[in-house]
């Protein structure tokens, strides 16, 4: 989808107690440029207020009315665009489908040069968004539709690439049963001659003469004709085309494929390497994944991650020197068992404390089952789910250290480490240009727009279903654009320079003519970087803070911010000189820092900045990590700020233009200011 059209599609339209609403997937604007975002809408909601002033929706983008009839839905905008039920607009869908029957074919003929010889019929499945895209009805003549041509244009292609498998011509391998065709509008004017009657049979009732290897038929367009009782062995490649509704569910899609493929001789193969479905969708995996676990826990009320009552059945172990087998009442037993000492809750799911007794090996089961612990622990495990199971830490509030509150020292210390500033920055308009459009004219190279196409393995097992990536992306190249965004408002927006400043920079670049043709948002999200780079840069070589007189962090906020302080006990550092009676720590360099500071004796307090002690900068609010009072005759009152590395390329680029600041604002008040990566190179 392209962040610089007007992109919208419509996901859902519900009425809920005669209230009409519609879920829609559009462009926002954020902080890190626009992001595809869901959204539940009413009727006269405005898509640029909803978009936070996304300018490409601001020409009539408001919800004017919505259609809930089934069947019927659509969202008609002010502006006259109207869009059915799963429609978009302002995407690359054509390039999309086009992307995804070319996988299709590509994935059928690699079917077929591993079955070669084996007397084993490929057969791929489409499924459509509507009948119209495949053929087309005419006063009782038909002709394909672009999905048709489409189709006959990439597989004429890619039959050159194919020379051994011999292709047959492409007119007679693919071919589509529609209900309208049952009411005798086929393509032979009346619907009635014995080749129409083929089509029909062929499809949906000839089973063995389609999987005869040498009838030409390989690839079936369908809508919703194959979705039930169509019952087809040797569905290898399935690609949906459409936009995948309730009415018509994934499981029920990859149905058509799951069933053993069988050869010439009707034998059933039984085979792993042979017996894989191929899935074409236009969806990423991650998303195909999860879409389908929930699908099959709706439909099924198969609950992953929950145990069976007869998840035990059938587990054997060797009793008073004979071998038993667990029934139905003892997998019961079992299972009830697991449910006193909480190991899973009411409905089945598996709770941590199950997850901590296999840890601790103290798992229990009742007794006369121990010969058996393994395989029990080992049945329980796979329909446990990772994402459900968190390691239980048990956690401690922290008390505040009133000793240390009500030192006149430590109130000396800590109002002058919060004192708040306020800074004014200073920049050359000119230098600005150069070193801006020098940064873009050296960014990386731009690749154009294009689909992303990857492969998956995706298994269904008791804790879920799962994918893994099994091969590096393909790329396919996308239709030239007919309009290009107004670039100079959209950098305006984000780096707050007049146009003729930015213009200058871009020109300056000299890369407008191509990567921003060829990839507009890319170039210009890219572009907005590396000018806040160099602003960021200019600005900060050039910025002074001043105190605020009368302005400083309240000491009261370590009380009432006390309820916050709850941690694991293994991530807490005991300690007396500080506001509480524990250091909660982040990572082993700060665990370090704060034991060393603990046993140094000539220091008297320091402080982990809780998380609301921050500096203002132009990139951003910064938080710096100890603030530290030495005593050792003079009092010194510190910030140290702790780091893996002292390199400044080690730091990200933010993070080392915010710690520039907070060094300026920390001389400005008078405190000592120091990086460092350990106790030995504070400086303390």
């Amino acid at each position: 989808n392209d962040p610089t059209q007007a992109y919208i599609k419509v996901l859902k339209i519900k009425n809920i107690k005669n209230k009409i609403t519609c879920s829609l997937h559009f462009f926002q604007n954020t902080k890190d440029g626009r992001k595809l975002t869901k959204k539940v809408c009413k009727q006269n909601d405005d898509l640029y207020l909803l978009s936070k002033e996304n300018i490409i929706y601001k020409n009539g983008f408001k919800v004017n009315e919505i259609n809930c009839k089934p069947g019927m839905e659509f969202v008609r905008f002010s502006n006259g665009v109207k869009l059915s039920l799963h429609e978009e607009q302002g995407g690359y869908k054509e390039d999309v489908i086009k992307a995804q029957i070319r996988e299709t074919i590509k994935a059928h003929f690699q079917k077929e040069i591993q079955l070669k010889n084996q007397g084993i019929k490929v057969l791929s499945l489409f499924f459509l968004d509507r009948v119209e895209n495949y053929r087309v009805y005419q006063k009782r003549q038909i002709s394909l539709g672009r999905y048709g041509k489409w189709f006959e244009e990439i597989y004429t292609e890619l039959s050159k690439e194919y020379k051994d498998l011999k292709t047959k011509p492409v007119k007679e391998v693919h071919n589509g049963y529609f209900s309208k065709d049952k009411k005798g509008i086929l393509k032979n004017t009346k619907g009635n001659t014995k080749e129409d009657e083929n089509t029909y049979n062929l499809i949906m009732k000839d089973k063995e003469r389609l999987l005869d290897i040498d009838n030409p038929l390989k690839f079936i367009f369908s809508h919703s004709a194959l979705r039930e009782g169509w019952d087809n062995p040797n569905i290898f490649q399935i690609c949906t085309l459409n936009e995948t509704s309730s009415t018509l569910k994934k499981r029920q899609e990859i149905g058509r494929g799951l069933r053993l493929p069988v050869n010439q001789t009707g034998e059933r193969i039984q085979d792993d390497r042979i017996n894989n479905l191929v899935v074409v969708a236009n969806e990423s995996y991650e998303d195909f994944v999860q879409n389908l676990q929930k699908e099959l826990e709706e439909d099924t009320g198969f609950a992953f991650g929950s145990l069976p009552v007869k998840a035990f059945v059938g587990v054997s172990f060797e009793s008073n020197g004979e071998e038993h087998k667990i029934n139905q009442e003892e997998s019961k037993e079992i299972w009830n068992h697991f449910k006193e000492l909480s190991y899973i809750s009411d409905n089945g799911y598996i709770n941590k404390t199950f997850y901590q007794s296999v840890q601790n090996e103290a798992c229990s089961v009742p007794e006369k089952f121990n010969p058996a612990l393994n395989a029990i622990v080992q049945i329980a495990e796979q329909h446990q789910l990772e994402s459900h199971v968190r390691k239980h830490k048990s956690k401690k509030k922290a008390n505040l250290n009133e000793k240390a509150l009500l030192d006149p020292e430590f109130k000396k210390f800590w109002e002058a480490i919060s004192q708040k500033t306020i800074y004014s920055v200073h920049y050359d308009t000119q230098e600005l240009i150069e070193k801006a459009g020098t940064a873009i004219k050296n960014m990386e190279k731009i690749p154009p727009l294009s689909i992303l196409v990857n492969k998956a393995d995706i298994k269904l097992e008791s804790k879920g279903v799962t994918s893994q990536l099994t091969k590096t992306p393909d790329y396919y190249s996308v239709s030239e654009r007919t309009k290009i965004p107004d670039i100079l408002s959209y950098i305006q927006e984000r780096v707050l320079l007049t146009r003729k400043t930015i213009f200058k920079i871009l020109k300056k670049s000299g890369r407008l003519n191509k990567d921003f043709i060829s990839n507009p948002q890319k170039f210009m999200d890219l572009a907005v970087q590396e000018i806040k780079n160099v602003l960021h840069y200019l600005i900060i070589k050039g910025i002074q803070y001043e105190k605020l007189k009368g302005s400083s962090y309240e000491m009261s906020r370590f009380d009432e911010e006390k309820h916050k302080m709850e941690f694991a006990e293994d991530q807490i550092i005991p300690t007396k000189k500080s506001v509480y009676d524990y250091i909660y720590y982040e990572s082993t360099p700060e665990k370090k820092f704060a034991e060393a500071l603990e046993n140094i004796t000539n220091i008297k307090y320091f402080i982990k900045l809780p998380n609301w002690f921050k500096v203002s900068t132009p990139v951003g609010e910064y938080n710096p990590d100890w603030a530290i009072l030495k005593k050792n005759g003079d009092i010194v009152y510190m910030i140290r700020e702790t780091k893996s590395s002292l390199d400044k390329l080690g730091l990200r680029g933010l993070e080392s233009k915010k710690i520039q600041c907070g060094e300026a604002h920390f001389e400005s008040i008078g405190v000592n200011y120091k990086v460092c990566t350990s106790i030995e190179n504070a400086d303390l």
